[in-house]
């Protein structure tokens, strides 16, 4: 029986088909992730219309999917806080869950939607952790706040009530401002080697590796 009128959700256009551009395999570069960071820095760069704003809101906003060892897939959104010539880093807690199904099954995709230039930009590819001395170098440079809620708060876990604010006087109480990295946080890589870096314009898609390997 088809579902009745008051359960369902009506979704309607919103001009996301008007694609202001087109892509073609010429006007890219011959590195897949060289042309993903001068997209992104275009997506980062002053607003014409507000330069105290980016070109695209949160351009490092970036859904991380993994999967369980039983095939269960689970999806989140991070922050990208690098894009090198391996892949793509973010930052987490390893007690997560999704840093526990990284560990069990080292593969994921990942996805970063721009809406104010009409681009999607999606990659697959294998996980490694990111080496403790660029995890440290990264924990320092963020703000005290954060670098405290990085030990107070226990991701994929149920906290009671007050819990991270005793938590937060203890570490303040233990450390001062001198917060070190805990063991149990650090970065994770995703290389797409041997997967396409695709970029999508409304249904216009590009697979960047294959234009990489084209040009070889």
């Amino acid at each position: 029986m088809p579902p009745s009128d008051s359960t369902k959700l009506r979704v309607t256009s919103h001009n996301q088909y008007q694609s202001p551009s087109r892509l073609s395999p010429d006007s890219v570069l011959p590195d897949p992730l060289d042309q993903f960071r001068e997209w992104f820095k275009a997506a980062a760069a002053p607003a014409e219309t507000d330069p105290s704003k980016s070109v695209v809101r949160e351009p490092e906003a970036m859904a991380v999917s993994t999967c369980s060892s039983d095939g269960v897939p689970s999806t989140r959104f991070v922050l990208l806080k690098q894009a090198d010539s391996k892949g793509f880093v973010f930052y987490t807690n390893y007690t997560s869950r999704k840093s526990k199904e990284l560990l069990a099954n080292p593969v994921a995709s990942i996805a970063l939607y721009w809406r104010e230039v009409h681009r999607q930009v999606r990659a697959v590819g294998r996980v490694e952790q990111v080496d403790a001395q660029e995890s440290d170098e990264y924990f320092a440079s963020r703000p005290l706040g954060s670098r405290m809620g990085a030990w107070a708060s226990p991701q994929s876990n149920v906290v009671q009530e007050g819990e991270v604010d005793n938590r937060l006087a203890e570490i303040e109480e233990k450390f001062g401002n001198q917060i070190p990295r805990p063991e149990f946080w650090g970065g994770w890589r995703i290389i797409p080697q041997d997967n396409p870096v695709v970029c999508t314009i409304v249904s216009d898609i590009l697979d960047l590796q294959g234009r990489a390997r084209a040009g070889r």
